[in-house]
């Protein structure tokens, strides 16, 4: 039975050593040479401060900022640590509950606007951390961030473009806004 159990030892030292220690040093390294943005989680810098991630969204309330997709996590909105969709099929009373009160509280917002409310605006992502919404999703807001600043709705509308992400390798997914980012541009001095 001994001969037996060396072998195995050493086969579990070698192993471990191989992918516990070596592999995630060698990923690691190569994911900080390649792209060290990305490694150390996109996180966005403004005044030597961080003010957020490019790859986990945040919640905004106020008028003047344009809003957020929908967390799905729990114990709080976009916490990265329970990322998870919330499972709640089309029939569940739950999910119909809580798209109604997001349509409210959109069209409270923004009295005057009878646009058809995007879907991304009331429906949490898979992940509950999706930090894009849809171009369709700015341009329904856009006239009352616009109002709220007290700017023309043409120069919102040229930062909701500037901040438009295309396709990625031009065919894979579809064209969204990064919501930090273009708040951001939205409290850029001008």
């Amino acid at each position: 039975m001994f001969a037996q159990f060396r072998p195995a030892l050493v086969l579990m030292v070698v192993m471990t050593v191989l992918t516990g220690v070596i592999y995630p040093l060698l990923i690691t390294a190569v994911s900080q040479i390649g792209m060290p943005d990305r490694a150390n989680g996109s996180v966005i810098v403004r005044d030597g401060k961080a003010v957020g991630s490019e790859l986990i969204g945040q919640p905004f309330g106020a008028p003047k900022y344009f809003w957020s997709r929908p967390s799905g996590t729990s114990p709080y909105p976009y916490n990265a640590s329970s990322s998870s969709g919330s499972n709640q099929g089309p029939l569940n009373p739950a999910l119909t509950d809580g798209v109604t009160a997001r349509i409210k509280a959109l069209r409270d917002a923004d009295p005057g606007n009878t646009a058809p409310v995007p879907a991304d605006l009331v429906t949490a992502s898979g992940s509950g951390l999706d930090p894009h919404i849809s171009p369709a999703a700015a341009e329904y807001q856009l006239a009352r961030v616009a109002k709220a600043r007290g700017l023309d709705s043409a120069k919102v509308r040229e930062l909701v473009l500037a901040s438009t992400e295309g396709r990625q390798l031009g065919f894979l997914g579809e064209p969204r806004v990064n919501v930090l980012k273009l708040n951001l541009a939205l409290d850029a001095p001008r």
